[in-house]
């Protein structure tokens, strides 16, 4: 029968959304350990495989088993604000360490070694974890964060107008195909947890995410607030390689070598992969880049033999001239 959530009045005044990284590095690790199962994000895994290669990330991955049918909920638990960042979660994360052996005891996913020291030592395991988080966060999603990030948030306001419009019913019926709202009920596609739950007031968090596409997941267990973590509208277009020619006015003032490397940074590069795109040394790309980096156009992430620069938000907003 799949999952139906019932709402009163109050649930309705309690309906919010929030954006998560670390719910991204975690939905991004069923991707990068099956990328066939993720056809539109697989330009994105294949890109990201090589690079956390030098990277340590075993117990993250033990705690993502794939096929994944649950995720234990201790290691990501629902953000508290509209837009944290990685570490205020990480934050959050490392104060679940009470619920650590509490959820592995309901958990059904399979025990290696690695999460029976987590089960043994919370407080330690979870250290282990957030540092593992942050390394895989750097290797794989802060180059990407910018343009992820721009995706996640038009969706956020996409709905905003969509309840603005039409109330409530229209924008949660519209968050995915298998997701129907009846009366008071929303009804999801059959996930883990199944039957009828009453959201008892705590009203229902909207997370959208890249990396959770195709799935809807739903959390509606305390200690947390109810939540959906859904795909967001367009993530089929976010690894296009983006042609178009930068805007004449910004060339005029950063110089055109320089748009020009912020144009060929829609997707994160290294220094000698962008040196030879634009017929540039590699000594002069780097110059350039520093200069952009200096000035918050441009961020550069170290993993291992790698370092990638990528565009920043502002760098975004101006070669879209907005």
């Amino acid at each position: 029968m799949g999952l139906e959530l019932t709402f009163t009045a109050q649930d309705a005044a309690n309906v919010r959304f929030a954006v998560s990284p670390l719910w991204e590095v975690v939905a991004s690790v069923r991707v990068v350990k099956n990328p066939a199962a993720h056809a539109v994000l697989k330009p994105w895994a294949e890109r990201v495989r090589r690079r956390l290669a030098d990277a340590d990330w075993r117990l993250l991955s033990d705690l993502v088993p794939v096929p994944t049918t649950s995720i234990v909920g201790f290691v990501c638990p629902p953000p508290s604000t509209s837009v944290p960042d990685l570490e205020v979660e990480l934050a959050g994360m490392a104060a679940m360490a009470p619920l650590v052996q509490e959820g592995f005891d309901v958990w059904d996913g399979p025990r290696t070694r690695a999460l029976q020291e987590l089960y043994a030592d919370p407080v330690g395991g979870l250290e282990r974890l957030a540092e593992e988080i942050r390394g895989y966060w750097e290797a794989a999603i802060a180059p990407y964060w910018p343009r992820v990030r721009a995706l996640l948030e038009g969706d956020v306001l996409y709905r905003a107008r969509l309840l603005a419009e039409g109330g409530l019913r229209r924008m949660l019926s519209d968050l995915d195909p298998a997701v129907t709202w009846e009366g008071e009920t929303l009804r999801l596609p059959k996930t883990v947890c199944e039957g009828v739950r009453p959201l008892g007031g705590l009203g229902l968090l909207l997370v959208p995410s890249v990396f959770t596409w195709p799935r809807v997941f739903s959390i509606t267990a305390p200690p947390w607030q109810p939540t959906i973590r859904y795909p967001p509208r367009g993530v089929a277009t976010l690894w296009e390689r983006r042609e178009s020619d930068p805007p004449q006015a910004l060339a005029a003032v950063l110089g055109r070598t320089r748009t020009r490397l912020l144009a060929e940074l829609d997707q994160p590069a290294s220094t000698k992969e962008l040196a030879a795109r634009l017929d540039l040394s590699e000594p002069g790309a780097n110059q350039h880049l520093t200069a952009l980096r200096r000035a918050g156009l441009a961020s550069a992430h170290r993993t291992g033999r790698y370092v990638l620069y990528a565009r920043t938000a502002v760098a975004e907003t101006l070669l879209a001239g907005e």
